[in-house]
Parts: structure tokens; sequence; C-alpha cells
């Protein structure tokens, strides 16, 4: 089973109208039965460890930031017991969004559903092939242009991307090896890099579980799941690709992940929707370092990580004036996540987390060139609510000049994400944007939010 990099480090061990009209009662349609199958292994996983990890905070998306999906309850509610060597699991995302004024379409709504389906295999336990692992997960997303309608560039709603909005796809399909009692760890085939790559969601797991970072933000907009400066390259969600990870993790506290996969997503191609592999000298190649640490005598978690990043092929940029062209681009980032602050009481999970995010390239014909990100988020905090979150954010990102668009765009999102039952959540969402990136579109440009999320 696949594990993510800080395991390894501090646990080691959707005619047109007709569509659109149906979108709302499709959404209604999938939501209800994925509650009636979240609830059911919910109850289920009741008696099973994994309980306890159904009911975190979690991802605005967790199909973008975790390796696997869901919890596994919906393989345990099969019979497939934890012991058998197969998890069955997945995630169900809907969303409504309502612009209440700015951007190109004031007044309008947008439905979009995501479902994503993950069957993972331990081949250690399945064909004695020691710290061998398979993975192969579907994902069916049905959307709308939610972030075109507020002229938002860099996404307030992370949940759709570009076109088209209905999909089907093969969304992952790899061979994962351990090596050196996880100190080399190798994945190949179709993945999702952001899981790997720029993740300040990423969980911060440690040993004492009332340290515990169950998900660094709940944010929904697209600069928390990818860096604006890599955005329309690096391959993740929904774009996965082909080929290869490798991590590396001599010490408890420290990693080194490099990684090269099919770059063609930076010319326009949707690698997600592409079933086989595809190199033809576009490649885009990232290598990341990390450190993970517990400060002061809380021995609060915290974590950074550096990053570059360079791709190949002639990119090109269609403008009225002309085209314009560049031979590859390259760039570099940095993040971290900080545990800021924890109940002192025996038993008490509450406390508070904060990340940083910061991107450049010298990029001509990307979105972004310049991107900073701040985000905090307070777990437990209500009464009586100890599964609950509140979060908010800050986005600000330079804008290419070579785009058409305006110098900057900001977002500011403020969002409560709900515990209803088990592995169920509702959350809230409120964006505002000062200075939406499209010229056409009005500011400032504020919409509001309501998703639900169940993992199974």
């Amino acid at each position: 089973m696949a594990l993510s990099v800080f395991e390894a480090l501090i646990s080691k061990g959707p005619q047109r109208r007709a569509r659109e009209r149906a979108r709302p009662a499709l959404c209604k349609l999938l939501l209800s039965a994925a509650l009636l199958i979240g609830l059911a292994a919910s109850a289920h996983a009741q008696t099973t460890p994994a309980a306890d990890a159904a009911s975190s905070a979690i991802a605005g998306n967790p199909g973008a930031v975790n390796i696997v999906a869901g919890t596994g309850a919906l393989g345990r509610l099969l019979g497939l017991d934890p012991e058998s060597g197969l998890r069955l699991g997945g995630v169900l995302v809907s969303n409504g969004n309502y612009l209440a004024s700015g951007g190109n379409a004031p007044g309008k709504t947008s439905f979009d559903n995501l479902l994503v389906a993950d069957l993972d295999a331990d081949l250690d336990k399945l064909a004695q092939i020691p710290g061998a692992s398979f993975g192969t997960a579907l994902l069916r997303f049905d959307g709308q242009p939610t972030n075109r309608q507020a002229g938002v560039v860099t996404g307030y709603n992370g949940l759709t991307g570009a076109p088209p909005f209905d999909r089907t796809e093969l969304y992952e399909l790899w061979w994962r090896q351990s090596l050196f009692s996880d100190e080399l760890v190798v994945r190949i085939g179709k993945t999702v890099p952001t899981y790997d790559f720029g993740n300040v969601v990423r969980p911060v797991p440690v040993q004492d579980p009332l340290l515990r970072i169950p998900a660094v933000s709940g944010l929904l907009y697209t600069p928390v799941f990818v860096n604006p400066t890599i955005l329309g390259a690096l391959p993740g969600y929904y774009n996965s690709a082909y080929g290869v990870t490798a991590t590396v993790a001599p010490s408890r506290r420290f990693y080194l992940s490099l990684g090269g996969y099919d770059g063609n997503l930076a010319r326009g191609e949707q690698t997600g929707l592409q079933v086989e592999p595809k190199f033809n000298g576009y490649r885009f190649q990232i290598g990341e370092a990390g450190t993970a640490w517990l400060l002061g005598p809380g021995e609060l978690p915290g974590a950074f990580a550096i990053g570059a990043w360079d791709q190949t092929g002639t990119l090109t940029l269609s403008r009225p004036q002309g085209a314009l062209t560049q031979n590859g681009t390259h760039g570099a980032y940095a993040f971290a996540s900080q545990r800021l602050w924890r109940g002192s009481g025996e038993g008490d999970a509450r406390g508070v987390s904060g990340f940083i995010q910061l991107g450049i390239n010298d990029s001509r014909t990307m979105i972004a060139t310049r991107y900073v990100g701040l985000g905090v988020t307070a777990f437990g905090v209500i009464p009586g609510r100890p599964s609950d979150s509140l979060g908010a954010g800050i986005a600000w990102s330079r804008l290419n000049r070579n785009r058409n668009l305006r110098s900057d765009e900001t977002l500011l999102q403020f969002y409560d994400q709900i515990q209803i039952c088990g592995a169920v959540y509702l959350q809230p969402t409120l964006t505002l944007s000062p200075n939406p990136g499209e010229k056409t579109a009005r500011a400032p440009a504020i919409a509001f939010t309501v998703q639900s999320t169940v993992l199974f």
C-alpha cells in the first residue's frame, strides 16, 4: 500500500442546456447514493481502526492530494478484510457554487461532481513480493466552467479544471517498490505527481495522535493543490500522467524525491484522458528535498520542502498579435507547514496549524510567474464539535504579462468544514477576489460554495 513521504519520515514504520439543467439533479442523485454508501461504510468502520482516520479533518479535494482514495471502508463492507492485502475505497466530492457578484457572469450558479474509486493491492501479502504494491484508480468528473464564470484564472474552485468538463478516465495505474526498509521507494506508471511534489496539504502524521495534522488545510481553491507557477505543466488532478517517481529517505527527518513524466500537458493535451504512455520530446522533470521536525517542548510537528522543475519542448502561446514561443521553461518553489498550537488537556486534540507557499518561474507562456500563499486552520475549537475545522487562506499570483490578463490576481477564502457523520463532511466556503485575472471580469468577484465530501 502506498505511503506518503512524511509517513516514511516520521511514522516510518459533467444537447448543453439539457445537460446543464440535469447537472444539479445528477449531483443530488450521486450525492444521495454516496451518502447512503458512506453512512453504511462509516457504520461498519466504527469497529475498525480506520474509523479514527474517517473522523478527522480532510483536504478540500482529497482526490488531488491523497495517494490512496477514501478510507477503504467500502472494501471492508464488501468483505475485503484488511489482512487480505486488497483495499477498495474512494471519494465523492460534490459542490454547488453561486457567483454573488462580479466576475463574468454575476448571479450564475454551477455544479461540479467528482468520483474517484481506488483499488490497491499489497503484493507482499498476495504474491510474496517484498515491498511491492500495485494500485489503480478510476475518475469520473461532471462539472461546469465555474472558474471561468468568475474570471479567476488560477481557480477559486479546485474541483474543476480544463475542459472537457465531463470525463471518465484511468486516473492511476502504478507499481510501487520499496527497498532497503523504505529508504528507497520507486513508483512507476500513471500517477498523480501533485501527491509527491509541492503538496503543502499533505498530512504530517506522528506517533501521538493528538499531535497529528490530518490535513494542513481544507481550502478549496486550486493554488493550495498546485502552485500557480507550475499550473498547466505539472501533471496532477485531474490530468495524471505516465512517468516515474523515486524517493530517497536516508533518515527519519529528510527526503529527496525525483520525478520524470509525460510533459504534453504543457502543450494543452489532456494527459489524464490518455490510456497509453506518450513520450515525444515533451518532458516534465522535477526534484524536491524536504525535512520534518517536532518543535519545542510541546513537540509540534512541522515540515519544509524546496523544489525545482524543468519543462522541455516548444511551448506556444496564441495571441492576436502573433504566436509567442519558448523553448522549454523552468522554475522553483518552496512550502512549509507547522502546527502552531495544541490543546493542553489530556485527550485534547484541539489545535491550530499554518502554512506558506512560494513559487517562481521564467515562463513567457504559462499563467503565473510569481506566487505567494498563506493559510491557517483551527481544528476542534468549536465546543462539542471535535472533528470540525475552520480555516482561511490567501493566494497572490503575479500573472504572465503576455496573456492579456490583469497584472496579478488575489484570492481570499474562508471555510467551515463540518463533520456530518463518520466520513461525511459538509463545507460552506466564501471566496473573494478583489482583482480576478481576466480583464473582462468585474471586480470584486464574490462566490459562495457549498461542498459535500464522502469518503468510503
